[in-house]
């Protein structure tokens, strides 16, 4: 009987090359443009990128040319290999927008008994959780396996995993007095016609902050305030509010923490717009203290994690 576990993810620039790979998948993705004629699609899909591929390339390059999230990942994958894999469970990872692709790794897995699909999303989106199972599935029926399929669906409610997230807002916190500081849990946005068109993903991350609110509180880390928002918004369309370029020059503290709390793996949003981008605004701002918690990327804790729920 073999297991394989396949770690879903949107997938991370490894180099230069791959931002204009990156950019034309994602924004040709049906869920994320919303345009169902394939050819409109990939028309918008080329303009967006052409007018993206100059600033998203400059901003990899600050980033020393690439996107932590593929080495994370890896790291991530080893250590899962290593600590729980074996001739009947094997860890491996496909990305919906950069190699390798759903159709690579699965083809790897031909032989397998039973394949489980892991989307790294602790909330549902169709722009995510939906479009990267769609993928996997397609590759699945493409290479014909006839493995037993099931799905990790999302996560932001389990309690191994909030217990994950305030043990690194702890750890960055460290001897700092949390009553003095304005904790933000930053998210992608989507556009709100999104929402609007039944999308859980607002509802999830609203119950998600509440659910960390009572474990940080019982944590003994009360902070001046917990406050959700939005990043990465694009466009002329309504997007999900508050965004955190609205909300970081209004805290009258001079004093935040920003946790990504749609992101289990650090990435180009995490490490170059919360980092960078907002630390500036921050700077701008005059503020005293500015950080950001890392994701859980692949601590050990998270590594049992994915472990305990597959």
């Amino acid at each position: 009987m073999k297991k394989v576990v396949i770690l879903l993810n949107m997938g991370g620039v490894d180099e230069l090359s791959q931002v204009k790979i990156f950019l034309t998948n994602m924004f040709n993705d049906p869920y994320i443009l919303g345009i169902k004629n394939r050819y409109l699609r990939a028309f918008v899909a080329w303009i967006i990128t052409m007018m993206r591929l100059k600033p998203a390339t400059q901003n990899y390059i600050k980033l020393g040319g690439k996107s932590a999230l593929g080495d994370i990942t890896r790291s991530l994958i080893n250590k899962l290999n290593t600590k729980f894999g074996s001739d009947s469970l094997v860890f491996d990872y496909a990305m919906n927008y950069t190699p390798p692709f759903a159709i690579d790794t699965l083809s790897k897995y031909k032989d397998a008994d039973e394949i489980v699909l892991f989307p790294l999303y602790p909330h549902h989106s169709a722009t995510t959780i939906t479009s990267s199972l769609e993928g996997a599935n397609k590759a699945i029926k493409q290479l014909g396996i006839g493995a037993k399929v099931r799905v990790v669906e999302h996560f932001y409610s389990n309690i191994e995993f909030n217990n994950i997230i305030s043990n690194h807002i702890s750890k960055c916190l460290g001897d700092d007095d949390a009553s003095k500081i304005d904790l933000i849990f930053s998210a992608h946005s989507l556009p709100q016609k999104i929402i609007d068109n039944g999308d859980l993903y607002e509802r999830h991350l609203k119950g998600h902050l509440e659910i960390l609110k009572d474990i940080l509180s019982k944590d003994g880390m009360k902070f001046k305030s917990l406050t959700l928002a939005y990043q990465s918004r694009l466009g002329p369309v309504k997007w999900l509010e508050p965004n955190l370029s609205e909300v970081l020059p209004n805290l009258t503290s001079k004093r935040a923490m920003i946790y990504p709390i749609s992101f289990c793996i650090d990435n180009s949003e995490t490490d170059f717009e919360l980092a960078i981008e907002y630390k500036h605004i921050a700077d701008e701002n005059k503020f005293e203290y500015y950080k950001v918690v890392k994701a859980p990327n692949d601590s050990d804790e998270f590594a049992d994690f994915i472990a305990n729920n597959i």
